[in-house]
């Protein structure tokens, strides 16, 4: 077996066809790897916009692809082509955090015919560092960047040009070989043909916002007092404010309070966060939206 780290580099561009902005991915880099980690093979092709003459200023100065370079590149459909030519069979595919899966989606939805990239296994690779460099000392919980793990885990970054594709892919290597332990590692690795795994990954997080959704069990709208523990009685409708729901409630003890609580909805669970506040005498803000359940 052989490992990828691929790298992208895209430019935030103008899409017509759909009035819209898009990432579009303008530069594939990547690095194969042993079983023992070692690189032992390159890949790196720009690419010329299909939708744009031009690319960022900002995209520009970051990764040194110009105007020029970029109207010299190839076509996006042959730059795939050529990339899953090159990555082989039976392989890892690893990239610095998740976020270059969404712009591949994106991409392939948009600007391929049918096509699509040859990812068969992949792994979240900066999650996997992270959790290496929590085990070294590092207590930032932040998203790390990949200079910041570089800096972190004293790999030499002298010869490197971040912000470029194949460079990238080579830190992250580098990162890899020094951080590697099996058995943290391979469970962390994902079967993309289980359908299951693309579901995942599109699916976004959200909060609900209608008291009635089914997701929702009705024993979240019910608070203990913060007093004496007993259950409270709710006094006033729910309102919907700042992605809250709140209600006034008073316990038989006499304690009033205002209890709160909202609703998160990931793809396996649905996340309940609850707080007490002061009562509400006054009338709530003409934007809060009453609920009635």
């Amino acid at each position: 077996m052989n490992y990828i780290i691929l790298d992208l580099e895209w430019d935030s561009t103008f899409f017509v066809k759909q009035k819209r902005f898009i990432n579009q991915i303008l530069q594939i880099g990547a690095v194969k790897l042993d079983n023992k980690f070692n690189v032992i093979d390159t890949f790196e092709v720009t690419i010329k916009s299909s939708i744009s003459k031009r690319v960022t200023g900002r995209f520009a100065s970051l990764t040194g692809i110009t105007n020029e370079v970029m109207r010299n590149g190839v076509l996006f459909p042959e730059a795939v082509e050529r990339y899953n030519a090159w990555v082989g069979e039976d392989t890892v595919t690893m990239t610095w955090s998740n976020s270059d899966l969404y712009t591949i989606i994106e991409n392939e939805d948009n600007l391929l015919d049918g096509q699509r990239f040859k990812i068969e296994k992949y792994l979240d690779l900066q999650k996997y560092i992270q959790k290496e460099m929590y085990l070294k000392g590092y207590e930032d919980k932040n998203q790390v960047s990949l200079s910041l793990a570089a800096e972190f885990l004293e790999v030499k970054t002298d010869d490197i040009d971040f912000h470029t594709a194949k460079d990238d892919s080579l830190v992250c290597a580098y990162l890899l070989k020094k951080c590697y332990n099996k058995e943290r590692f391979e469970p962390l690795i994902k079967d993309t043909s289980n359908p299951e795994f693309f579901k995942r990954l599109k699916f976004r997080s959200y909060c609900i916002s209608n008291l009635k959704d089914g997701n929702i069990d009705k024993k979240y709208l019910e608070f203990k007092c913060p007093k004496c523990q007993g259950n409270a009685k709710r006094v006033s409708k729910w309102k919907y404010s700042n992605r809250w729901f709140m209600a006034n409630f008073i316990c038989e003890c006499g304690e009033r309070f205002n209890g709160r609580v909202t609703f998160k909805k990931t793809y396996d669970d649905l996340i309940v966060r609850q707080k007490i506040c002061e009562f509400k005498e006054k009338k709530q803000k003409q934007n809060q939206q009453e609920v009635t359940v």
